[in-house]
């Protein structure tokens, strides 16, 4: 029998029991949180406590705590509370204090919720005096997150359109049949306009409609049904749309259950085949790949979050970078003018970069691709195109339109003279009468400056850093950490999420 074992005893009494702290290991992460939130000015946090009633656990170790359990991958408060009693890193942080899982709760969604963005700036400008950011450059990049809603609880702004149609519609076939058997005391040669309906309209011509039915035999019990039909359900329905697109706004569409939730088409999902769920845009602003800023939106594209989402960053930080750099989802007109009313280094590829320097190739080339605006010849100095016939095409005129962000658009309209006996019409255009092209100068004049930067020596350093900096910052969070859905609704309590998230990833990073 081998009796070669070390010495094994649970009843051996300790001559110098040894403490927690003797227990963790010098250069142990849990060490790096505990100096970061002892450095931090929590005044704000304090502020959200009452002076009055049962003391409260102490706001740093609760935050410390709550980083602490963001990095070791413990979200659940149930299993934050089970860690402060069975953890040793945990049981250190809270000097061996132990917060019940409601109160854990209340202090993430409640006494974080305002001031969350000022400890985070804290910790970023911490990076910052140890030199591994320097907040002058950062690379800015979305992804979407799926939101904790039901896969299926949808509301489409589409179809509530269609349905108030459908309702006018039958409304208005309601009022033609009453008028078809009205007598002369009861027609009404003017009728309702059935373009816009609300519950007074349909209340009114109900009324009326029930009018004539009643006192005329001809009416049929279908149509009686069908009145009572509108009667009933018309106004409650009406309501309740009205409801719907207060809460759509803007948006095409929202959850049920997280009515703050925007159906978005993510590129992985549960049934792996890309289709909409519920969920946010989440921007982020990175540097050596730390987070340094990050804001939620329920746009589906990255298009008009770029504003709001320096516009926020100033706010926070008192300053803007002085270089970004992003991918195409950002070059438009009004993001190019934004940037450059910041004096913003600036490089943002438009949406055909790829293409024209042939990093995108397309797997066919598209017919009649040879006789595209961009391949037609401009004289700057007189304002017209040439076409592929060496005609002539002079503006005639111009075009004014608005973005869904309210921004204003002017684009010049330029028409060819003499398309009808053209040799070359059957591939140039497929139209009637003669070819009209539209562009956009303004538009035009960023891209080529865009261009220019971009491929500039710096200009492609910067395109290639981008996706080694930003892009692997989600790849980390979604995949390594395995954050890809919020546990929280709303947009306020999921943006602290990710803000928890972004702020265990700073930290994380450095202790690396």
């Amino acid at each position: 029998m081998n009796t070669n074992f070390q010495s094994y005893n649970q009843q051996q009494s300790w001559l110098f029991p040894p403490s927690i702290e003797e227990l963790i290991a010098d250069d142990h992460p849990v060490r790096i949180v505990n100096g970061i939130v002892e450095q931090l000015d929590l005044s704000l946090l304090v502020e959200e406590y009452s002076k009055e009633g049962k003391p409260s656990y102490h706001p740093k170790m609760m935050l410390k705590v709550m980083v602490y359990a963001y990095m070791d991958n413990t979200y659940s408060s149930r299993k934050i509370e089970k860690a402060m009693r069975e953890n040793i890193n945990f049981m250190w942080l809270a000097a061996q204090q132990v917060a019940d899982h409601n109160t854990i709760a209340r202090f993430r969604s409640k006494k974080l919720k305002t001031i969350f963005k000022d400890i985070f700036k804290q910790v970023v400008l911490l990076l910052a005096e140890e030199g591994l950011v320097t907040l002058k450059e950062v690379f800015t990049d979305g992804t979407k997150i799926e939101s904790i809603a039901g896969r299926y609880t949808f509301v489409w702004g589409n179809s509530i359109k269609t349905r108030k149609e459908k309702m006018a519609e039958q409304l208005e076939a309601m009022w033609k049949y009453a008028q078809s058997i009205a007598d002369e005391e009861d027609d009404d040669p003017t009728p309702p306009d059935f373009k816009k309906i609300d519950k007074e309209k349909v209340a009114e011509t109900a009324r009326k409609i029930e009018k004539i039915i009643r006192k005329n035999p001809k009416a049929s019990t279908k149509s009686k049904a069908k009145l009572r039909y509108i009667q009933k359900n018309f106004p409650q329905n009406l309501d309740k749309y009205e409801k719907q697109q207060e809460i759509l706004a803007e948006r095409g569409s929202y959850s049920k259950t997280d009515p703050d939730a925007t159906f978005m088409r993510m590129k992985d999902d549960h049934m792996q085949n890309g289709q909409l769920k519920p969920g946010y845009n989440v921007q982020v602003s990175s540097e050596s790949q730390f987070v340094i800023h990050y804001t939620l939106h329920q746009t589906t594209n990255d298009l008009n979050t770029l504003k709001p989402h320096l516009n926020t960053f100033e706010y926070l930080y008192e300053f803007l970078p002085e270089q970004l750099t992003a991918d195409a989802g950002y070059g438009s007109e009004e993001n190019y003018e934004f940037l450059e009313q910041k004096k913003i280094n600036t490089y943002v590829k438009y949406n055909t970069f790829d293409k024209e320097q042939g990093i995108l190739k397309s797997k066919r080339k598209k017919k009649n691709e040879d006789f595209n605006r961009d391949k037609l010849y401009y004289n700057q100095e007189q304002d017209h195109y040439i076409c592929p016939m060496g005609q002539t095409m002079e503006k005639i005129g111009e075009r004014k339109r608005k973005t869904k962000s309210g921004y204003a658009q002017t684009s010049s309209i330029y028409s060819a003279q003499n398309c009808q006996d053209c040799q070359l019409r059957g591939a140039c255009f497929k139209a009637k009468g003669n070819r009209i092209v539209e562009r956009n100068h303004k538009l035009e004049a960023y891209k080529e400056k865009a261009k220019r930067n971009l491929l500039s020596e710096i200009g492609e350093l910067k395109r290639k850093q981008r996706t080694a900096d930003v892009e692997p910052v989600f790849a980390h969070i979604k995949s390594n950490r395995n954050f890809k859905r919020f546990t929280h609704k709303g947009i306020e309590k999921a943006e602290l999420e990710f803000g928890l998230h972004a702020l265990a990833h700073n930290i994380r990073k450095k202790c690396a």
